[in-house]
């Protein structure tokens, strides 16, 4: 199934997959090719976890954002996102412990991301 990561500012990955996760405000999905159409809304500080079809996986934090399933694929539209593999994961603990209340929870997100990027 084509599948479209793509946050405000720019496009993160686009390509074809076998099984796409991510959290919404209803639960976690997951989704393959013919799952029916949806539309949920994506938490705040969410991962989301894409399996290609040449056996990678691609990983990213996302901020809010909608995830669209249709008969043509998956896209995720997400406010703001990162893919794992771009986390400064020291800039991110040092954030774990600073700032407002806000600003830990995307970098507790940002770190999660990072731990389930494939090495």
């Amino acid at each position: 199934m084509s599948v479209e990561l793509v946050a405000v500012e720019r496009r993160l990955w686009s390509g074809t997959a076998s099984f796409v996760v991510a959290q919404t405000t209803e639960g976690e999905i997951g989704v393959m090719a013919g799952h029916e159409p949806t539309l949920g809304q994506l938490v705040e500080d969410g991962v989301v976890k894409v399996n290609t079809t040449d056996g990678a996986t691609v990983v990213a934090v996302v901020h809010g954002g909608f995830l669209s399933v249709t008969g043509d694929g998956v896209s995720i539209l997400a406010e703001s996102a990162e893919l794992a593999h771009e986390i400064d994961v020291a800039q991110a603990k040092a954030d774990l412990g600073a700032g407002d209340e806000e600003e830990r929870a995307r970098a507790a997100a940002r770190l999660r991301a990072a731990e389930q990027q494939p090495a």
